[in-house]
């Protein structure tokens, strides 16, 4: 069986190459692979609303069932690539099937992080990626009352805080002294421990998990000190792997994902990447190679793919973007704040709005912006003009940014 396009991954990259190619009106066969069995679907939701019971899965479905018989895209769901052979261009899947391409978009994403530890695979240690883990997360919520997280990022704060709201005991374990350290100033890590420890969980930081602690199942933990705690269940949440083991046998290149150009080419002939899993050199962080775990880079990337393939090539140049959802605490980051040299805070944390401000030798980096959504707008002009307001224009709330940042 042969496509003019297929694409490894049903995730949010992999079902955005899909749309943006039919939206472009290319009309050649196009197959999309997922190793899961569902239809494509949002992933942020499965650490936040759909955890908490807030979104149904149809409501986190990507596209309408109907939209890919429509669109006439072959779906394999439920299967993995296993080899990629790029001189016949051909792939082989976990059900048996042998697939030629004219294109392969690699959109796979990556693994939950697990520990190298014992116990790890005890049904109730959790890693969050699928709507399978969510799933039994939920089930052992259910059945529970104390919660260990490994990890004090997002997606550990995140179930933090849907189980800090369904009122079970809840424990952070962060090996770092602050949460979010990998990821945002010190500003916004110590907002979010306050908040998270006036609902009752209770946060250790520099603290490492030295051991997992039961038989059949887990019943807690120990730390490097040898302090023990309780746990009826435990979440990891401390990154992903990306899912790349194919294309690099098959001699892509690349340490930390796979490496990619301006338009998402690998070095093997047209096979490109996109996604979690793809390294690239981005303007935001001074042209350092990085991967982007963002829905945001997913989906622009797998345009830049799409449009590329279609003849139509644009070299990959969004700003970055996140978000995250903390009981009523919405965040919005805009820009990559690595290596900054300087914080500011706009606004006052105690009053539960307000932006943290990176700076890099004058020049704006990125915005956090918590509950400041007018802020966030304006922060993304600052950030793509790379501009140099002056530090007290910034602090100041009678100064606003969209005025900084259009003067």
């Amino acid at each position: 069986m042969k496509f003019d396009v297929i694409i490894v991954g049903a995730g949010h990259g992999g079902a955005q190459t899909a749309a943006t190619l039919r939206q472009l009106k290319f009309d050649g066969a196009v197959a999309l692979i997922g190793e899961e069995p569902e239809l494509p679907y949002e992933r942020p939701p499965l650490s936040k609303e759909y955890f908490a019971g807030d979104k149904s899965f149809e409501r986190i479905l990507l596209r309408p069932p109907q939209f890919w018989d429509e669109q006439n895209i072959a779906m394999f769901l439920g299967e993995r690539v296993t080899k990629i052979d790029p001189a016949s261009k051909e792939v082989r899947t976990s059900a048996g099937r042998r697939l030629a391409y004219h294109h392969l978009v690699w959109a796979a994403g990556g693994e939950p992080r697990m520990l190298p530890l014992k116990g790890c695979e005890a049904p109730n240690v959790f890693g969050v990626r699928t709507k399978a883990d969510a799933d039994a997360m939920k089930r052992e919520a259910d059945k529970s009352q104390k919660a260990v997280i490994i990890g004090g990022g997002y997606i550990g704060l995140e179930a933090a805080a849907v189980l800090a709201g369904f009122g079970k005991d809840v424990t952070v374990i962060e090996v770092c002294d602050r949460v979010l350290a990998r990821v945002a100033g010190e500003p916004l890590s110590r907002f979010y421990e306050k908040e998270h420890r006036a609902r009752g969980v209770d946060i250790r930081l520099e603290a490492k998990v030295d051991a997992i602690i039961g038989d059949m199942r887990a019943e807690g933990v120990r730390l490097n000190d040898d302090t023990e705690i309780d746990a009826d269940f435990i979440v990891i949440g401390v990154g992903i792997e990306p899912a790349t083991a194919p294309l690099k046998a098959a001699g892509a290149e690349g340490d930390n994902g796979v490496l990619v150009d301006a338009f998402c080419r690998t070095n093997l002939p047209d096979v490109y990447a996109v996604g979690d899993c793809a390294a690239h050199a981005n303007r935001f962080a001074d042209g350092a190679v990085i991967r982007l775990e963002s829905v945001q880079n997913a989906n622009d990337q797998a345009r830049t793919a799409a449009r590329s393939i279609c003849g139509k090539p644009a070299p990959y140049n969004a700003v970055p973007w996140f978000w995250s959802n903390q009981y009523d605490l919405r965040l919005q980051t805009i820009g990559l704040c690595h290596g900054y040299d300087q914080t500011l805070v706009r606004g006052e944390p105690d009053d539960r709005s307000f932006a943290v401000i990176y700076l890099k030798e004058g020049r704006v980096l990125a915005l956090d912006c918590v509950n400041a959504p007018q802020d966030y707008a304006a922060g993304r002009l600052l950030v793509m003009k790379g501009a140099t307001p002056s530090p007290d224009d910034l602090v100041n709330p009678d100064v606003a940014l969209k005025d900084l940042a259009l003067g």
